[in-house]
């Protein structure tokens, strides 16, 4: 490598090491790495090439070892199958330094956008469905042509996130190599390594492929697709896409997790938990002085009681926008500060957590009021089992793919397809959630019937005792066309949240006028019984949150109050007498949530959360007790 080569090396590893160790690429390659990528040096023509194999016919079936080959294609069908293979006379030795290729990536897009790039990108359609050996003659893109790669596209699909950026950039991207590497086969002993690299100085991600033991001409170029996965059971179930089979003795309940499972969480969140406190006793006319950096609640709050100030060191009230992590350091020196969250609420606020915590009323299938849900980090087989079997059954297979930790419907996806599913895993921790495929619907006189969901505000006032307050307004989000269960991907259709989309109108109803209309709609189901039954839920959810000790609860810790946003749909549901009846289903709980809305329209908001949290004085305020 040339002089100035060398002295870029170090460059590059500053910008690149961190991934090229946790992509595992041994660094005798980096050096030649760099060079390639400078130079945009794709080389990998001069040592291997791509061989199509034969078809094994039906009577050949008996050769155990043709059948293994099968097993190796990943599309099992009737589309010719390719694979990689060393051409270089001298084969390829893994101890040589420059043994390491780049792989250029055909498509690179997110989810969300598939469908019409598909359909606008000239020559897009094309390329993939000829990668994917879909048959596709014409020039103009047409649905069907469309809707197959969408299918297929699972089974080519690889991911990476960027870790910087805003929440909408740190979604993650989808690309599939191109026709050299998308032919690469799968096997369990694998010839080569491949890892995704963004290379910063071009800002252009690359699959990187290097060998992992020396091979000789004519030997096969084979990557693990379950990306050296050592368990049996999830290693059949990642292979799944290419390798089908039915995993339908696995139990599909899911227990609630361990109590190590818990403080496993507590620990990667660095939260420190606080020392036993009596609770604080204040001057009937004290003054409250607030320390906060939310804007809304410097602009909103009003209420004489409650100044604002600059100094965190002198406030009695700590109203923070983000996490607070040391409660112990806070209890051990100023146990009589208040502040506006509490120890683990986690539990409440992470979907996978959420999720857990509910096992703890309602059986194997969790309670009424949230929809089924699995944790796709730890419990992929439990999930395809349930899914095989409502298969089986003939019964609805829609679900919702949702990361544990993002709001504002980013990366969610709703799907039918399994392949899909499993492959959602690799990209970002999620769970996925039954989709809600018989909603109570809205009529909107400009569109038809549509989906809808609530948002309450609840104010939790202490643990021990529970005492949690509802805000008395309500907010309804509505999705922008009619509802039925298909067109997975119209965003419109089949999401509420349309106040983050550019160029997308927002249905706004206020609660007041919203009643009237759905009691029109469903004279049946009087508002109060369809309310008494969502406030039930709310109940139910804080009580089994607060059941056990932090970290497997709710932190009792009397200093602490918090406001949560919590959003739910209704569902159609059959009683135990047969009834038609409407079920609430929660969807999620938010920390700190977006109150924007709220204080326009409702002027005393803030000093209603203020008055009922911190002086306990609800009566006045637009808050109902739950509990």
């Amino acid at each position: 490598m040339s002089g100035d080569g060398e002295e870029d090396l170090p460059a590059f590893v500053a910008l690149h090491g961190a991934a090229l160790r946790a992509s595992r690429v041994p660094g005798r390659y980096w050096e030649s790495l760099c060079r390639k990528l400078r130079g945009e040096i794709f080389d990998a023509g001069d040592y291997f090439g791509i061989m199509q194999v034969e078809e094994v016919d039906e009577e050949e079936e008996g050769d155990e070892e043709m059948e293994e080959e099968l097993k190796k294609k990943p599309n099992p069908g009737n589309e010719p199958c390719f694979k990689v293979i060393i051409t270089n006379e001298n084969g390829l030795q893994a101890s040589n330094p420059n043994s390491i290729f780049l792989i250029d990536h055909a498509w690179t897009y997110r989810v969300e956008h598939a469908r019409q790039q598909l359909l606008h990108v000239p020559g897009l359609l094309h390329r993939m469905t000829n990668l994917m050996g879909i048959g596709f003659h014409g020039e103009i893109p047409d649905e069907g042509s469309v809707e197959q790669v969408l299918q297929e596209m699972w089974k080519y699909n690889q991911t990476y996130q960027l870790s910087q950026g805003t929440a909408e950039e740190k979604v993650p991207v989808w690309y599939i190599m191109d026709e050299f590497g998308s032919r690469i086969q799968h096997s369990d002993q694998p010839s080569f390594a491949t890892a995704p690299l963004f290379y910063m100085p071009q800002q252009i991600a690359y699959t990187v492929l290097w060998p992992l033991r020396d091979l000789e001409t004519g030997d096969e170029v084979t990557r693990d697709y379950a990306y050296g996965e050592t368990d049996r059971l999830i290693r059949k179930c990642l292979l799944l896409p290419w390798v089908p089979n039915e995993v339908l003795d696995v139990n599909c309940f899911t227990p609630e997790p361990s109590d190590e499972h818990y403080q496993a969480i507590l620990a990667e969140n660095k939260e420190k938990l606080p020392i036993a406190i009596n609770p604080p006793i204040y001057a009937k006319d004290k003054i409250f002085k607030v320390f906060t950096d939310i804007q809304q609640v410097l602009n909103n709050l009003t209420h004489p009681r409650f100044v604002f100030t600059d100094n965190e060191g002198e406030a009695d009230i700590l109203y923070n926008f983000s996490h607070f992590k040391d409660y112990r350091k806070l209890s051990e020196e100023r146990p009589e500060v208040m502040l506006n969250q509490f120890p683990c609420e986690n539990l409440l606020t992470v979907k996978d957590c959420l999720a857990s915590i509910a096992r703890r009323v309602g059986g194997p299938d969790g309670p009424r009021w949230l929809p089924r849900t699995f944790n796709l980090q730890t419990e992929l087989p439990q999930f395809i089992s349930y899914f095989q079997q409502r298969e089986r059954r003939g019964e609805d297979n829609h679900w919702i793919c949702k990361p544990w930790n993002l709001a504002r419907s980013l990366d969610t996806h709703i799907t039918n397809s399994l392949n899909n599913i499993i492959r959602h895993r690799e990209s970002s921790p999620k769970v996925v959630c039954k989709y809600i495929e018989n909603p109570v619907l809205f009529q909107r006189e400009d569109v038809g019937m549509v989906k809808f969901d609530i948002r309450y505000v609840v104010l939790l006032r202490s643990v021990k005792p529970l005492k949690l307050y509802v805000y008395d307004v309500f907010w309804l989000r509505f999705s922008n066309r009619a509802f039925s269960l298909d067109d997975l991907d119209d965003y419109e259709k089949h999401f509420t949240v349309m106040n983050y989309a550019p160029g997308v109108t927002l249905k706004q109803v206020h609660c007041e006028e919203f009643i009237p209309l759905f009691e029109k709609q469903y004279p049946e189901y009087p508002w109060t019984t369809v309310q008494a039954n969502i406030f039930k839920a709310f109940a139910e959810l804080f009580q089994v949150a607060s059941a056990k000790p932090a970290p497997l609860g709710i932190c009792d810790y009397p200093s602490s109050r918090a406001i949560y946003a919590v959003d739910l749909m209704l569902k159609w549901d059959t009683s135990r007498d047969g009834k038609r009846i409407m079920e609430p289903q929660i969807l999620e709980v938010n920390f700190n949530p977006d109150c924007d809305r709220a204080c326009k329209y409702h002027p005393t908001f803030f000093n209603d959360v203020f008055s009922t949290l911190f002086l306990d004085e609800a009566d006045s305020c637009h808050v109902t007790c739950i509990v």
